[in-house]
């Protein structure tokens, strides 16, 4: 096993700590379930997908997928600002693949910003890292 896989450990880790920060919120202001939302199960509302499908993936680990899907992806790099307007995206926005550029590309998407909403911090990071800080 590569660095790869184990990004995709560290993205798990982070899906299920964050799954966790956000399980008593709903709609809108879940922001991981809006921050994961693929064009698959969420049709012209992509953002950044999971561990396993990038924004515009069709299956499982499709994160060469050539496909154009509009995604509000780089939204997240103005957190808490997330009104933008989407822009097409396709396998080269993260790395036309490559295991180990999609894992880094969806990290470093999340949120790493002082400040909170309804005592849940905007970086994430801190939850990913120390889990004994989750709320």
């Amino acid at each position: 096993r590569g660095v790869g896989e184990m990004l995709e450990d560290l993205g798990h880790r982070a899906e299920s700590i964050l799954y966790k920060v956000f399980e008593r919120t709903r709609g809108q202001v879940n922001l991981f379930e809006r921050f994961t939302r693929y064009d698959l199960k969420y049709p012209q509302r992509a953002e950044c997908g999971n561990v396993h499908f990038a924004p515009n993936s069709v299956r499982d680990y499709d994160w060469g997928n050539p496909r154009p899907v509009l995604s509000l992806c780089d939204q997240w790099y103005h957190f808490p600002r997330l009104d933008g307007n989407p822009k097409l995206v396709d396998a080269h926005e993260w790395g036309g693949g490559d295991i180990r550029a999609h894992h880094r590309w969806w990290l470093h998407h999340f949120p790493h910003i002082t400040g909170e909403s309804d005592g849940i911090a905007w970086n994430w990071w801190q939850y990913v890292i120390d889990p004994n800080t989750v709320p």
